[in-house]
């Protein structure tokens, strides 16, 4: 098992309270009831990561369910056994890791931060309270899980395309998948560069 890192212990020293800008970001929340969402209000929380901060590494053991606020994340596999492999990038409004959690085990990939990002993240006992308590989370977890398949048999697709314009092109593609990424709208900024 990995020591935890320096971002790692930093992003959780920054953790605080979701605003309620924040929270209106989130999408499963308008699925609980009033009770389950309180408990869930009560134990969210959000962090700001920097370009390049880990949000989760593998050997690790799960500790939070994350979803992004806003900013650009990777999925992959840089500290493992064989080639480097990014599996997936994470969009505004994506939640991610519901597979680990559910399974209580290690990170068997890395998340990492591409540029300055918000993360929110859920406790794994607060994940696991609401499995057992809340039919709109079920549905919602269920519903990620399914297109999250979806997303991992496509890319396998587009991984035998020769066409490297192609190939980008479809993933970039991915990362406005409608419930996997439910606030990216039209725009998806992937650079430093801060809007003005």
């Amino acid at each position: 098992m990995h020591p935890a890192s320096p971002s790692l212990r930093t992003l959780r020293a920054r953790a605080r309270p979701a605003t309620e800008r924040e929270l209106a970001e989130i999408p499963w929340l308008s699925r609980l009831t009033e009770a389950e969402r309180e408990r869930a209000l009560g134990d969210l929380v959000v962090t700001e990561a920097q370009a390049g901060d880990y949000i989760c590494r593998i050997g690790r053991p799960v500790t939070y369910w994350f979803g992004l606020v806003d900013g650009l994340l990777k999925m992959s596999n840089d500290d493992s056994q064989g080639p480097v492999i990014t599996f997936t990038g994470v969009a505004p409004g994506g939640w991610f890791g519901e597979g680990t959690v559910l399974k209580h085990e290690q990170y068997r990939y890395n998340i990492q931060a591409l540029r300055k990002s918000r993360v929110a993240g859920l406790p794994v006992e607060t994940f696991d309270w609401l499995l057992d308590h809340s039919l709109g989370f079920n549905r919602f977890v269920m519903h990620q899980l399914n297109e999250r398949l979806g997303q991992f048999i496509a890319a396998r697709e587009i991984d035998r395309i020769s066409s490297p314009d192609l190939r980008v092109a479809r993933n970039l593609a991915a990362l406005f998948h409608p419930l996997l990424s439910p606030n990216v709208g039209g725009i998806l900024r992937i650079t430093q560069q801060e809007l003005a």
